[in-house]
């Protein structure tokens, strides 16, 4: 499992032999093995044909229709660090704590770090980062993060060390690329960056906060939310185990509503039954069996799909009755929200496996909490899954995640490398227009719609089903109402509230986005001013000018949220003397 050593081992080529004058000799910095490929193509295209990617390991990840680069030449290193665990037998090895390294000919001066989602290998994301990285000149590194498959937990000696690995081998695979970058190019990367998807999320959340000193920014695309006062996993994933087979055997609506209010977000139950399937049981009991082993007594994992009331169940589980021992695990590896450098958040409104509501939307409050608010933005894609490759199966439903991360990763570039600020945190919403698997825009301006508030069931809301229930993900038409008072002869003070349709609560509708109150003298604009929806649905501006007179013309305009719809005010009149 351990021994994050550092030791040099003298690396084992197996380049081509008509390529290999063009690639330069890079020993990786404590890998215990590695072996070098001269290759003309780095891409999947290449990669897979010669056997230097695994494609069972990506599978599923990426839609058919997504559009990826090919024809990269360059450098491929695949090696182990040292490592006891034995769950990974890529590449002919049974060895942990495996790497793959790509050097593009042409390099851009740039390195992109990142660990595998879920219990995946190191080329998970090959279709996903490494072929836009290579072919945007980036020298890459992924990691498999020291153990994979679903006996991860059997790592380490301590609950929780499983999972910690990840983040200490995200460390270590940094620090070697950087040190081979230096050997392959001859100078150090001018600027490195981290990204991940799912638990490879979470790794870019964990080492923005606890080292940035090695990264320069990074993109979050849905990272896994660790957090001992919760919500965690174990918040929700038993209310879905508990209430899912009864939602769908007899449609029991009370079921259905249980899951919303733990999280799910309503519209994604057109992926449900698949994600209690292939997900939601085994990653409980998995997850469950790395931070808590004593709840199941001498069973492993607990009991595939068991129901509720079954001795030992994990549908029975609940996180806040368990042991300090539990608890104490899962703060080892919790994130806090105090990053260091730059990121950019992405996550969809329709994930069914780490539900926007219990992911995202609570640690963009906890970056808020720490005062890092400057060093962050959050991107709310609507109809977005957690996994893309939904796509093919829910056209005109669902839409993948992958053409905004690439918007976000080169809106992180400008922002560190020449200052241009990323466009503001906002939902990006679905238009099912043009071509969704490899396209996507990120609005820029002040006047976009809120990336919030999440779909949080309030007590006081009332709907077709049971209180405080949301029973569609469709943003919802609102009322904006605004009125003008003047104070003194030309200072002039809009107010308003947004007037909620029946069924939503303002904890569900408000609290996120921007009314701009735009002033016109005639037919010339003399001011806007923008402020916040409040929580309370309300908003307030003020504006004074200092020479002008006449009738003035106010008009209130919200641009909506993950919520709402754009709405404009009625407008008002004023004459300032």
């Amino acid at each position: 499992m351990r021994r994050v050593a550092l030791v040099v081992v003298l690396g084992l080529w197996a380049a081509a032999p008509a390529a290999a004058a063009a690639c330069p000799d890079v020993t990786v910095s404590g890998a215990e093995m590695q072996k070098a490929a001269c290759l003309d193509d780095l891409t999947t295209a290449g990669t897979a044909a010669t056997g230097h990617t695994d494609p069972s390991d990506w599978a599923g990840l990426t839609p058919v229709e997504q559009r990826n680069p090919s024809g990269v030449p360059g450098l491929q290193v695949d090696g182990y660090f040292p490592d006891t665990s034995t769950f990974n037998g890529t590449n002919g090895w049974s060895h942990d704590a495996q790497f793959v390294m790509r050097f593009p000919t042409k390099w851009n001066g740039r390195l992109l770090i990142t660990g595998a989602p879920g219990i995946r290998k190191q080329y998970s994301v090959d279709p996903v980062f490494s072929d836009w990285a290579v072919a945007n000149g980036f020298a890459y590194a992924s990691t498999d993060k020291g153990n994979s498959g679903v006996l991860f937990y059997r790592d380490g000696t301590a609950p929780g060390d499983a999972v910690l690995e990840w983040d200490q081998r995200v460390t270590q695979l940094t620090l070697a690329a950087k040190q081979a970058v230096r050997a392959a190019y001859g100078r150090e990367a001018g600027r490195t960056y981290v990204t991940g998807i799912s638990n490879g999320g979470y790794l870019t959340r964990w080492q923005l906060e606890n080292h940035p000193e090695l990264y320069d920014g990074g993109v979050d695309w849905e990272g896994t939310l660790f957090t001992d006062d919760g919500p965690n996993l174990f918040t929700y994933l038993p209310a879905a185990l508990q209430n899912y087979p009864k939602w769908r055997a007899t449609g029991d609506q009370a079921a259905h509503d249980a899951m919303i209010r733990a999280g799910f977000a309503p519209g994604s139950e057109l992926v449900w039954d698949d994600h209690y399937a292939e997900y939601w049981d085994l990653s409980q009991r998995t997850y469950r069996e790395e931070f808590d082993p004593d709840y199941d007594g001498e069973l492993e994992a607990g009991i595939p799909f068991c129901q509720p009331g079954t001795p030992m169940c994990d549908a029975d589980y609940d996180w806040a009755k368990r042991p300090a021992a539990a608890h104490a695990a899962m703060r080892k590896v919790a994130v806090n929200g105090r990053i260091g450098k730059p990121m950019l958040t992405l996550h969809g409104t329709l994930d069914a496996l780490l539900p926007i509501a219990t992911d995202s939307d609570v640690y963009t409050r906890m970056v808020h909490a720490a005062g890092r608010d400057d060093l962050h933005r959050y991107y709310v894609i609507e109809d977005g899954n957690h996994v893309d490759g939904r796509y093919d199966l829910h056209k005109g439903q669902l839409r993948p995640l992958w053409p905004c991360w690439a918007q976000a990763f080169v809106a992180m570039e400008h922002w560190v490398e020449d200052g241009t600020a990323p466009p503001q945190s906002q939902l990006v919403p679905d238009t099912h227009t043009g071509d969704p698997a490899n396209e996507c825009t990120l609005a820029r301006g002040p006047d976009v719609p809120g990336p919030g508030p999440g779909p949080a069931p309030a007590e006081t809301a009332t709907s077709g089903s049971s209180s405080g229930i949301r029973t569609t993900a469709a943003r919802r038409h609102t009322v904006l109402l605004a009125r003008v008072v003047r104070h003194g002869r030309r200072s002039f003070r809009t107010t308003g509230r947004l007037v909620l349709p029946p069924g939503l609560a303002q904890a569900q509708a408000c609290g996120s986005g921007v009314v701009a109150v735009q002033v016109k003298a005639g037919r010339k604009t003399i001011s806007t001013r923008r402020s916040r929806i409040a929580a309370n649905c309300s908003f307030r501006s003020s504006v004074t000018f200092r020479h002008r007179h006449g009738r003035l013309k106010f008009t209130a305009r919200f641009y909506g949220n993950r919520a709402l719809l754009s709405a404009v005010a009625k407008p008002r009149f004023a004459r300032a003397r």
